[in-house]
């Protein structure tokens, strides 16, 4: 069977129109910050809300373009929600091979700065833009992946039986997939081929796919030299400044005249087939740091787009994503103050050992404090980044096809910045699969910030896209 384009085009678009975006309206209205930022989420049932309403918009498509498929939410104890829905193969799809869709339903936090008209739970269409937390990220998926699969079937093609996975835990790093994973056993199959849809894109004019991704270390780093504030006027010069102490303790291991990360640990050999990609796609992106809302004079790190890729993909950062022990600065007293705490994000080359990283900069941190200061580390996620494995002849001529077939350009591939847990457990624990990781987070669409939006053009086209891919599996 041959997948018409035009068919599947209509479908996805009308599907998008009618049946998506007012759901979508709902979804984003619910807080479901994920179980990282709400200790509280299970009592507050935000999460239980959103997990519902997806729920009944799945079911609903049992019964008009995907018969037969069955829809479930699996549920363990002390565990967010998982929703999966598993589609029998239409067409010539080969009912013993299995693609994967995966996806997560939980969301960041509110943050602030949505500028006047704006927020993070009420949805706002503004021409092709719909603003709102976690349309993008990544609520989109669910709805996408659904009807990529209606579109195939719509449009006379074929698809494999296909497992639509939706995590809610995956804005935390994903803790609760792993119980989730065991509990579903030998379920899933040995997937050829997982479609991801919580990446990137370089630009809206053409298919983008992800060719890796970075890992993330997160730890809170304190120092304490009190057991109370003391007047500063009493006690500067006495005790050392906490925040002083953090200072040269973060030194240790970031240059603070440049942002290079000291420890080995941190870095790893760029593979040649990488920054040949990043070579190749700098000029479709133009000014890459055009795209950041920079604020007065200040500059990126580094001159060229070529370089920001490589940093941005391939080098180790840190940024203090959080601060306490600081009241704000129109409640501060002239007081020393007796504790400083920062949370520290590291991102981490997609190849390095996480763990070992992690190791490695508690121990750069803690070693021989400053002052005997007592100097502690909590650690939270260390989780490793993804290198995709070579793309297969009949992925790559799929994923070109499909992109000239819905965006009209040819695709383009590049790695990201950020981390999706699920991908380096999938390619851990199914080595032969083919992946393509794409995603909506394209230009100033500030997922986990202000104002983030869904590109609402993209999004059509890129479930469109994925249709033809599934149809194109199923010919093998």
């Amino acid at each position: 069977m041959t997948l018409d384009p035009q068919a599947t085009t209509a479908h996805v678009d009308q599907t998008w129109d009618q049946d998506i975006v007012p759901v979508l309206h709902d979804y984003i209205r619910i807080p479901n910050v994920s179980v990282a930022y709400d200790a509280a989420w299970a009592e507050e049932g935000h999460m239980a809300r959103a997990t519902e309403l997806l729920r009944q918009w799945c079911e609903a498509r049992t019964s008009a373009g995907l018969a037969g498929a069955k829809v479930e939410v699996q549920e363990l104890p002390g565990r967010t929600p998982l929703l999966l829905i598993d589609v029998p193969p239409a067409g010539s799809g080969r009912p013993g091979d299995t693609v994967l869709l995966y996806g997560h339903l939980d969301k960041q936090p509110p943050f602030t700065g949505w500028r006047e008209g704006l927020g993070p739970w009420e949805p706002v269409i503004e021409g092709d833009r719909l603003y709102g937390r976690g349309g993008a990220d990544d609520g989109y998926s669910t709805f996408s992946a659904l009807t990529a699969l209606e579109a195939v079937r719509a449009a006379g093609g074929s698809h494999s039986r296909a497992i639509v996975l939706i995590e809610a835990s995956e804005e935390s790093g994903s803790p609760d997939l792993p119980a989730h994973l065991e509990a579903l056993g030998d379920r899933l199959g040995s997937p050829s081929l997982v479609i991801c849809l919580d990446s990137w894109c370089g630009d809206w004019d053409r298919l983008w796919t992800t060719t890796s991704l970075r890992g993330l270390l997160d730890m809170v780093l304190e120092v304490e030299v009190l057991t109370e504030g003391v007047h500063s006027g009493m006690a500067g010069g006495v005790v050392p400044s906490s925040f002083r102490i953090l200072r040269e303790l973060i030194g240790r291991i970031e240059d603070v005249h440049t942002g290079h990360l000291i420890p080995r640990e941190l870095h790893v050999d760029i593979p040649d087939e990488r920054l040949r990609q990043i070579a190749a796609t700098a000029h479709d992106l133009g000014d890459f740091a055009d795209r950041y809302p920079f604020a007065g004079e200040t500059q990126p790190v580094r001159p060229t787009t070529e370089q920001l890729l490589v940093a941005r993909t391939w080098e180790p950062s840190l940024e203090v994503v959080g601060i306490s022990g600081a009241p704000l600065p129109e409640e501060a007293g002239n007081v020393l103050r007796p504790r400083t705490a920062v949370k520290l994000s590291i991102r981490v080359p997609p190849t390095a050992d996480a763990a070992a990283a992690a190791d490695a900069v508690e121990r750069w941190l803690t070693a021989d404090p400053p002052y005997s200061a007592h100097v502690t580390v909590r650690r939270g996620s260390a989780e490793p980044g993804w290198h995709a494995p070579p793309d297969a002849p009949w992925l790559a001529r799929a994923v070109e096809r499909a992109s000239v077939a819905t965006f009209g350009q040819p695709a383009r591939s590049l790695g990201e910045g950020g981390t999706i847990p699920f991908m380096g457990m999938l390619g851990a624990r199914f080595p032969a699969a083919q992946f393509l990781v794409t995603g909506l987070l394209g230009p100033g669409s500030n997922a986990h910030g202000p104002n983030e939006f869904l590109h609402l053009p993209t999004a059509r086209k890129v479930t469109a896209a994925v249709a033809h891919v599934l149809d194109a599996h199923a010919q093998l």
